[in-house]
């Protein structure tokens, strides 16, 4: 008797020990996934360890500070602690390590958080989230360690409808694989407050610099405008894309690039841009019900839609004077991109 009530007595403890320790780990782990994405858009800093600024391993270093974890401070130092993973057993909190970013060898690492994806200190947008298969990162990728087990049963990689990359764009919008995309390949960059404002107009001098980001032409010579100059950001970007014929400029001899692009612009640079002048659009005579066959650049403004892989221009109007916005922008350079690659 006294051997039963002893024995029960145990297995009582190890209930009350273990039920609240499963429940831990899965605490754990939506801490770690909330600790590391509060850090969205915080800016890179070389040799940065705090919320004011982080390079790559300051970031992973703190995170795992503030999840009660110490390890190394440097990434190569942070490749040495923990257990190997493959790839295809990658768990949410495993450090992911990749070569020949800004030298050779292993010199970069991020936090995988699911879905193919890791947050990282990029150079061009801070703290984000990136895809691990990116036309960038994909050939770069070494391998991974496991350093604390974070209870993959509980990932976060189910269907939310929140987005990881801006606070402002949903996984619903009709935009979001085409501005992912763009933004993951840094064709098209966010704000450091984790917000993309889909809806901000673009200028003409930022639609270069875009542009030129996918095409990667060189500058040549002076553009001959009369309102962009040597040393100015965007210049080499604008001399690229005016001495290629894809963007031109005012009969006053101006490139006005602070000036907002409108839709009708746009559908002409896509056009030129990715060489598709003369592709086939719609067998119907009007697609858009505010243009026809005699419109100027009807053809064009007509391939937004003949291109179009996400629905963004599947609309009754065109609004061709209007401004195009980023969202605009980024899903006709991407229905370029996808059309001609």
């Amino acid at each position: 008797m006294v051997k039963k009530f002893y024995l029960l007595s145990i297995v009582s403890v190890l209930l009350l020990v273990l039920v609240p320790a499963k429940e831990a780990f899965a605490s754990t782990q939506e801490k770690l996934l909330d600790v590391s994405k509060q850090y969205i858009g915080v800016p890179y800093s070389f040799g940065g360890s705090t919320p004011h600024g982080f390079d790559c391993s300051g970031y992973t270093s703190y995170v795992f500070n503030e999840m009660g974890i110490s390890i190394p401070r440097t990434t190569l130092t942070q490749w040495e602690v923990g257990s190997s993973v493959s790839r295809s057993d990658l768990q949410v909190g495993d450090l992911v390590f990749f070569k020949n970013t800004y030298r050779a060898g292993i010199s970069h690492v991020g936090i995988y958080v699911g879905n193919n994806d890791f947050i990282s200190a990029t150079s061009s947008r801070g703290i984000a989230i990136v895809s691990m298969s990116s036309n960038y990162w994909g050939p770069r990728y070494v391998g991974a360690k496991r350093v604390s087990n974070f209870n993959v049963a509980n990932s976060n990689e189910s269907g939310s409808n929140e987005s990881d990359w801006f606070t402002d764009l949903s996984k619903k919008h009709a935009a979001y694989e085409a501005i992912k995309l763009m933004t993951d390949e840094e064709i098209i960059n966010g704000y450091t407050d984790g917000t993309f404002r889909p809806d901000d107009s673009i200028t003409r001098e930022q639609a270069a610099a875009i542009m030129n980001r996918h095409l990667n032409l060189e500058a040549s010579g002076s553009t001959g405008f009369s309102d962009v100059s040597p040393g100015e950001r965007f210049y080499e970007d604008v001399s690229a894309i005016q001495n290629a014929g894809i963007i031109k400029g005012f009969p006053d001899g101006s490139f006005k690039p602070k000036k907002e692009m409108t839709r009708t612009e746009m559908a002409l640079i896509v056009a030129r841009a990715f060489g598709l002048e003369n592709h086939p659009v719609s067998d119907r005579d009007q697609i858009y019900q505010d243009i026809n066959e005699n419109t100027n650049y009807f053809h064009q403004m007509s391939l937004m839609n003949a291109i179009d892989r996400t629905g963004v221009y599947n609309t009754s109007n065109f609004d061709g004077q209007s401004d195009a916005s980023r969202m605009d922008f980024s899903v006709a350079v991407y229905n370029g991109i996808e059309t001609t690659e």
